[in-house]
């Protein structure tokens, strides 16, 4: 199994459909945390629909259009990252991040998102990876900031969510910043 070591009591790993209960105690743990943000986790109430969840991902691996990566510290799930877009044609991926509140403050988003970067420029040769997130996701924001994402623009009132249409920042980073970036 695919595992990488992001911290010496962290790692990243994919996160597959027969880990459904995992994920399921994993995201009614975080909820509160994430659901401002990320409108499946308001979705997944149950297992199955947790099972579903993932299955869509790994149906999207299995079409290179996608994939879901879980965090585990010290043995639990405790948050993950996904590639919500990933375009070869195109030469592009949105990565998507979401953290239980008990787990930040180590730099896991920002380790595993480096790992994920790393690939789709690196191995995958894409030539842009997307940052999207409200204005008010300030812990969102300060992710991009460190890993060297310029701020593109503000795509106004295109996320409905909650019954309100909100902004939506657009962050990218292109292949040659990442390769040239001072801190590897």
């Amino acid at each position: 199994m695919f595992a990488t070591k992001i911290t010496d009591r962290a790692e990243l790993r994919p996160l597959e459909p027969w880990q459904a209960a995992e994920f399921l105690a994993h995201v009614d743990k975080a909820r509160a945390n994430i659901e401002p943000y990320i409108p499946w986790a308001e979705l997944i109430t149950d297992e199955e629909q947790a099972r579903n969840f993932l299955q869509r991902y790994a149906q999207r691996q299995t079409n290179d259009e996608g994939r879901i990566y879980g965090i585990w510290l010290d043995g639990e799930l405790v948050g993950g990252l996904l590639f919500r877009t990933f375009e070869v044609r195109w030469g592009s991926c949105e990565i998507g991040v979401w953290l239980a509140a008990h787990a930040e403050g180590h730099g896991l988003i920002t380790r595993s998102a480096q790992h994920l970067i790393d690939w789709a420029l690196g191995t995958r040769g894409l030539t842009r990876v997307e940052w999207r997130c409200v204005p008010t996701n300030t812990r969102s924001i300060a992710i991009a900031q460190r890993l060297g994402v310029t701020l593109e623009g503000t795509l106004r009132q295109t996320f409905p969510y909650h019954g309100e249409i909100h902004d939506l920042q657009v962050w990218s980073l292109l292949h040659p910043e990442w390769t040239q970036r001072s801190w590897k």
